[in-house]
């Protein structure tokens, strides 16, 4: 393998093992603070416990995020300098103000909720843990913000220096692309923290031994809720972000639907085998329309095919190779993404009906699916981070930059060699230390006593006080 190929490798498996917390994070803080909420509403010890059973839970999640998150960025600077080196007047601002602003305000909020309770007045700690919940989101909308401008350039000029420099800050953060982007991964994440909730509760649900059954129906009945709608939030905003690539990024479109001749009118690949290299072997299930009718909302319209997208872009930008590598991994990778949320969107939505009928803790293997489906969203976030990066390339700034250009001259095959194997077995680490805290601190409490019915029950029992 060459250093471009390494540069890349070592780069996508870092993203992948931080945005397999990230999600988490951000949709399990915005649950405990509405868990909290209703605490502080009404008083009961349940939405108490439950508030901090959960807590607990996104306090070791957010650690863990946090390492993965640091190392990232000096990637910037040491992978891929030419890059940085290209663009990093525009694109270090935004990551600039989700450090010094955004992040601050999460982690020391975080620490104030942690070490707050019988300390703050219930309505003070509440705003604290409201804070982290907006902090961890804002924190997203800069970080998207700066990968907009990968995806769709705006706001700046290409100065006598050959850089790209910033002209209209403004333009940057209401990127077109932002404003879809930013609400499909934090209704995403939203997903992610429901069904996380949904998947334990279930767990606890299917025990039947313990004396909290109570809460866990809360928490299951909770998270039903916020899961059906942030799924189907998730898929709405997902269909603008596909009509949006139809007019700025047609090659990801045709990539992701392994379209190499245009059409009119298109029709939706459902499945797709075959040798890339022999494109007669291919074979292919299609919905005639279904394509022109997503991307134009009119059964006709005409969407481009790679070959077609390949001349154009060799006389538009110069010789060169402006396929995206390993199409099949694009292509699979929208399939896989839109089948966990359609899996998704069904078992929330069969989950609500069988809570509204008092049954959902009777029926045990639908509660065996949902411990199943904790895994649904991470399969959605990281193919669908796949599909958003692998797609754009070889553009590493979509027409300005190509990724072969980006990368660090004086960094050696060996010391992305090491430093790759490096990475993924300390994040390998990570990341199996992180599923087993959360399994263990997840079925902990269903050996303890009961949530406490009345009102002045003691602060603290004696399940959380190892925790806390």
């Amino acid at each position: 393998m060459d250093a471009l190929t390494l540069a890349r490798l070592q780069f996508g498996i870092t993203t992948i093992y931080h945005f397999f917390f990230v999600p988490l994070s951000i949709g399990l803080a915005i649950i405990v603070a509405l868990m909290q909420t209703q605490y502080v509403r009404t008083g009961s010890e349940k939405y108490k416990a439950m508030t901090k059973f959960w807590g607990k839970l996104l306090l070791i999640n957010f650690a863990m995020g946090v390492v993965t998150g640091i190392v990232q960025e000096f990637q910037f600077g040491m992978n891929w300098s030419e890059y940085s080196r290209f663009v990093g007047d525009i694109f270090g601002a935004p990551l600039a103000v989700e450090a010094l602003a955004a992040f601050f305000i999460e982690s020391t909020f975080l620490g104030v909720w942690l070490f707050g309770w019988d300390k703050l007045g219930k309505r003070a700690h509440l705003a604290s843990i409201w804070l982290v919940a907006f902090a961890a989101t804002l924190s997203s909308f800069w970080i998207l913000a700066a990968n907009s401008f990968m995806q769709n350039p705006v706001g700046y000029q290409i100065a006598a220096s050959g850089r790209a420099e910033m002209t209209d800050f403004f333009a940057v953060i209401t990127n077109p692309n932002v404003l879809l982007q930013f609400p499909h991964v934090v209704l995403g994440a939203l997903t992610t923290g429901s069904f996380f909730v949904l998947g334990v509760s279930a767990y606890h649900l299917l025990r039947q031994r313990h004396n909290n059954l109570a809460m866990f129906q809360t928490s299951a009945s909770i998270a039903l809720v916020i899961g059906f709608v942030a799924v189907l939030l998730t898929m709405g905003f997902g269909h603008a972000q596909g009509q949006r690539m139809a007019d700025t990024q047609p090659m990801k479109l045709a990539s992701a639907e392994g379209l190499w001749d245009s059409e009119d009118p298109a029709g939706l690949s459902m499945f797709q085998i075959g040798n890339e290299a022999d494109r007669s072997s291919i074979i292919n299930i299609r919905i005639p329309s279904l394509l022109s009718f997503l991307s134009y909302n009119t059964p006709n319209g005409k969407v481009q095919g790679i070959n077609q997208l390949q001349a154009q872009y060799e006389q538009q930008y110069g010789p060169g190779n402006y396929v995206p590598p390993a199409i099949w991994l694009t292509y699979w990778s929208f399939r896989a993404m839109v089948g966990a949320g359609v899996l998704m969107f069904l078992l929330a939505g069969v989950g609500l009906l069988l809570n509204s009928t008092k049954r959902l803790s009777h029926v045990k293997w639908f509660l065996r699916l949902l411990v199943l489906a904790i895994l649904l969203p991470y399969l959605a976030n990281s193919t669908g981070w796949m599909l958003t990066e692998m797609g754009r390339q070889p553009w590493i700034v979509q027409g300005l930059m190509t990724i072969d250009k980006a990368v660090s001259p004086n960094v050696t095959v060996e010391m992305l060699a090491i430093s790759l194997i490096g990475f993924t077995l300390i994040y390998g680490l990570l990341m199996v230390a992180d599923i087993y805290l959360l399994q263990k601190y997840a079925r902990d409490l269903g050996n303890e006593s009961a949530v406490p019915t009345g009102s002045t029950a003691p602060e603290r029992s004696s399940a959380l006080k190892g925790a806390y």
